[in-house]
């Protein structure tokens, strides 16, 4: 059985549907009662569904999930989609090899290195037969619900996503470049992809004082998709600085107490911003340098350590440039004779509910 927990309104029918274009293509796009964006089967591009056109979803109770509610104050969703079921964008070049490996040893590092139980550990892949372990739009929405589910002080959470990521135009006035980040479930093409303010709402509101989620996130456009208020990355300079990335529009993105980090990567510029995936390569570049990092360094390492750490593992093409990366043990293993996805121009960089001393500040799970 699997061990999510509580109330969750997934799995509801679609009744109602209506249709509209494809905003880049012009491809006739089915609108599902409840969606706020659609991706388009043809083009792989997003499309919001605007707010007059979008359609309630029928008055129902919520449903009851059948899943154990976990215990303990350590818990963890990693999420791994390689599109082999034909959710690839068009021309792509085929399914991604990388993610499922990226949950096993992101499930390892957490199990061996920081004492996360293992049966609170939710892995949703694609290779499931499970169907609620199904990287789908309403598992994922589930595992959410899950992982922030009665959270309290002293609780440590993980969010996990090793995909494609999308972005759409923003209609609120709560994004500062003016587009919404977004994650592809498995079936993206059928339900849409989730945005960041989703994704907001559901796993960084509900912190309360003393509880810390972080995140980390190998997708492109993946750079603020949990709509965090402050981005932290490297300027002009070669400094590590906070920006501040609080909503033109005013609206509250912050916690209800807790502390909310993203680990993330964006490009230079050279890939129109985006950090696209290497469907050859069977780790990404993001996931396994965060690995490294934290394996190569000292426990009670600083955040601001771990992101230059990063940083050079990622400008050495993953293997650390002779620096001592290479791992060894139970996590190392899985990550041994695999290709490492390697992006030209990509920079770790980290957002967070809220400001602090990167230099200073020890990273805990």
């Amino acid at each position: 059985m699997s061990n999510f927990g509580g109330h969750f309104g997934g799995g509801r029918p679609h009744h109602g549907t209506s249709t509209m274009r494809c905003k880049y293509c012009r491809t006739t796009l089915t609108v599902i009662p409840g969606e706020r964006a659609i991706q388009c089967s043809n083009c792989g591009s997003v499309t919001r569904v605007r707010r007059a056109d979008r359609i309630p979803l029928p008055m129902m109770g919520p449903m009851t999930a059948p899943f154990q509610r976990a215990r303990g104050n350590k818990r963890a969703v990693l999420i791994g989609i390689t599109y082999a079921a034909g959710g690839m964008r068009r021309g792509s070049g085929g399914q991604l090899r990388g993610p499922i490996n990226d949950v096993k040893c992101m499930r390892n590092l957490l199990c061996h290195r920081f004492g996360f139980p293992s049966e609170c550990v939710i892995m949703l892949t694609d290779d499931q037969r499970d169907p609620f372990r199904l990287p789908t739009k309403d598992n994922i929405r589930m595992a959410m619900h899950w992982l922030v589910q009665g959270c309290s002080y002293g609780d440590s959470l993980v969010f996990h996503f090793s995909g494609l990521g999308a972005q759409v135009a923003d209609d609120d006035g709560d994004e500062v470049d003016g587009y919404d980040e977004a994650l592809c479930p498995m079936d993206a093409f059928q339900r849409g992809p989730i945005l960041d303010d989703e994704i907001n709402e559901t796993i960084v509101r509900p912190l309360v004082p003393g509880a810390r989620l972080h995140a980390v996130v190998d997708a492109c456009y993946s750079a603020t998709v949990l709509d965090l208020p402050f981005l932290c990355r490297v300027a002009r300079n070669g400094y590590w600085q906070w920006e501040d990335h609080r909503p033109p529009s005013g609206a509250w993105k912050g916690t209800s107490g807790g502390q909310a980090v993203l680990f993330s990567g964006y490009s230079d510029g050279k890939n129109n911003f985006a950090v696209m995936p290497d469907a050859v390569a069977s780790l990404g570049a993001m996931t396994h340098s965060f690995i490294k990092a934290v394996e190569c360094e000292p426990r009670g390492v600083t955040y601001g350590r771990l992101l230059s750490s990063m940083r050079t593992i990622m400008k050495s093409g993953g293997g650390g440039g002779g620096m001592g990366y290479d791992m060894q043990g139970p996590i190392g293993a899985p990550m041994q004779h695999h290709k490492v996805a390697n992006f030209s121009g990509v920079q770790p960089n980290l957002s967070s509910s809220e400001m602090f001393d990167i230099y200073r500040k020890p990273f805990v799970l």
